[in-house]
């Protein structure tokens, strides 16, 4: 009944807000136009759309207002005054009271707010659906006098959250009962997906490990800052880390003037997102404009700073693997590798054929290479694929939505800095250097490493173990196999001498070489 009043809701605050004209305007039957007008006779439509598709989200709570933030980085997709309007609610949405705020925080840390801050902006510098930020310097503990960014939750977000996610449950139900392809998009796994990063976003200690772990992930590479975290001042309703100065990333005219090389900022961006996904399996899943800055600090000038860490993905070898592979052969157009992966992945059926599918996948992706951004929209592309897919029955898989979102995100700000950028010629260097990487010597030494300890435990006992096994009859190994596999026990450890030895002689030539070498010199 909860979820039937909560459906009811979203339909009135939709037609409260006049967004039948945006869908209904060409509708072509006039009686159900006539209706939605009856149903909301006294309503007010003089605010411009984008104004009331915005303030409806608003009403609607947190998990539309995500949708919103989303939609705003897609202006290939939107009409500009829509889009321009769906920005605010990036950073920009209504603040909750500051009094609530400091009672949190208060609750949180058991002291009055006067003797953890010497200084407390009451005025919050950012408000988002989910929480909200307030300015401070710390007073108390080790990092005293350190100015801060205090992020405060939103109280009483978790009942809305649930209503929502209840009715997308109730509704993801609907669509796999009543729809064949329905069942193939998985949506009750893609729910429960969203409601876990959504569940984890209202657990701010959590964000803050999120935040320590890209931080420790991004510390070599030069190209993005990421807050440091107070634990000390951590809490699952209050965060408190480094205060970071920069410039919304979405101010492209500031940008260019204070001297920031905006073409190299959307390259930067782009080795950002494929090193976090492809090197570390673990990246920043919310990365809108109203999330990123970029430092004018002379120190750090033309650096990224994220923010903003309570959605993060996670890809597991496979999925890294995979993924790569995928990229890799779609820049080089090798549609047949692409459609082989596919099937051996197991995400089409295993009697699909290889030459049909690799038709189709060229059909779409070849029209849009040697394109700048500003020609190719990535959402077409993914359409028509998702088209595609819906022929060749491709199982959509769960664990790759965040993956999706973020890189529609990510081409959001690639247009919005440099409409010229070709994202594919961006990050093919990078995945054939990670590809390389992954097969080539230098990996097959970091897993040689990596399983050392567990072969220096196992080949020891290994005689033993087969000194037992042979002597317990019966049990249908035959003493033939149980000798072949001595002989390979002492073989693979002659193998190991070799290697070893090897290494020594080498590393004795080395050592050799370098005299040899002085000795001439001097």
């Amino acid at each position: 009944m909860r979820r039937l009043f909560r459906g009811a809701f979203i339909l009135w605050v939709a037609l409260r807000h006049g967004l039948d004209e945006l869908l209904l305007s060409s509708f072509p039957h006039p009686l159900v136009r006539g209706l939605t007008r009856l149903v909301t006779i006294g309503r007010k439509l003089d605010a411009p759309r984008g104004q009331r598709l915005r303030e409806a989200l608003e009403r609607l709570g947190p998990i539309f207002v995500k949708f919103g933030q989303v939609l705003s980085t897609r202006r290939d997709l939107l009409p500009p005054d829509i889009a321009d309007e769906l920005a605010h609610l990036q950073d920009n949405v209504p603040p909750f009271p500051s009094a609530v705020a400091v009672a949190t925080i208060e609750r949180a840390f058991g002291q009055p707010l006067e003797a953890l801050f010497d200084h407390f902006e009451h005025t919050p510098v950012a408000s988002a659906s989910i929480a909200q930020v307030h300015f401070a310097t710390l007073k108390a503990g080790r990092h005293a006098g350190r100015e801060v960014a205090v992020k405060v939750l939103r109280p009483n977000m978790l009942p809305v959250i649930e209503k929502d996610l209840s009715l997308m449950r109730m509704m993801a139900g609907w669509v796999e009962r009543l729809s064949a392809d329905g069942r193939r998009l998985k949506p009750r796994e893609v729910v429960a997906e969203f409601d876990k990063y959504l569940h984890d976003e209202l657990d701010l200690m959590r964000e803050a490990a999120n935040a320590a772990q890209l931080r420790r992930n991004m510390a070599g590479l030069d190209l993005v800052m990421i807050p440091e975290m107070f634990w000390d001042f951590c809490h699952t309703e209050v965060m408190v880390m480094e205060r970071m100065r920069g410039l919304p990333i979405n101010r492209v005219d500031d940008l260019r003037a204070r001297g920031v090389d905006i073409p190299k900022l959307a390259r930067d961006g782009v080795t950002i997102f494929f090193t976090q996904v492809f090197r570390d399996g673990f990246f920043h899943a919310d990365m809108h404009p109203g999330n990123i800055r970029v430092s004018v600090d002379p120190a750090t000038f033309g650096r990224y700073i994220s923010l903003d860490f309570g959605i993060v993905g996670t890809l597991t070898e496979f999925d890294k693997e995979y993924l790569a592979q995928n990229f890799t052969a779609f820049f080089r157009r090798d549609y047949k590798r692409v459609a082989q992966l596919h099937i051996e992945s197991g995400w089409v059926p295993p009697e699909t054929r290889v030459d049909e599918l690799e038709s189709a996948i060229r059909a779409v992706c070849e029209p849009y290479f040697d394109r700048p951004l500003r020609e190719i929209s990535l959402g077409m592309v993914l359409m028509r694929l998702f088209q595609t897919s819906r022929r060749f029955h491709v199982e959509i898989q769960p664990q790759l939505v965040l993956l999706q979102k973020t890189l529609l995100n990510i081409e959001g700000l690639g247009r919005e800095l440099d409409p010229d950028l070709d994202l594919w010629a961006t990050a093919k260097p990078f995945l054939e250097k990670w590809m390389v990487d992954q097969m080539g010597p230098r990996k097959l030494w970091q897993q040689l490493k990596a399983e050392a300890p567990q072969y220096a435990k196992l080949l020891p006992a290994l005689p033993r173990l087969l000194h037992d096994r042979l002597r317990q009859p019966g049990d249908g190994v035959s003493r033939a196999e149980l000798q072949a596999l001595l002989a390979e026990q002492k073989r693979t450890n002659r193998l190991l001498q070799g290697i070893i030895y090897g290494g020594i002689g080498f590393v004795l030539g080395l050592i050799v070489t370098q005299v040899l070498l002085r000795i001439r010199l001097w």
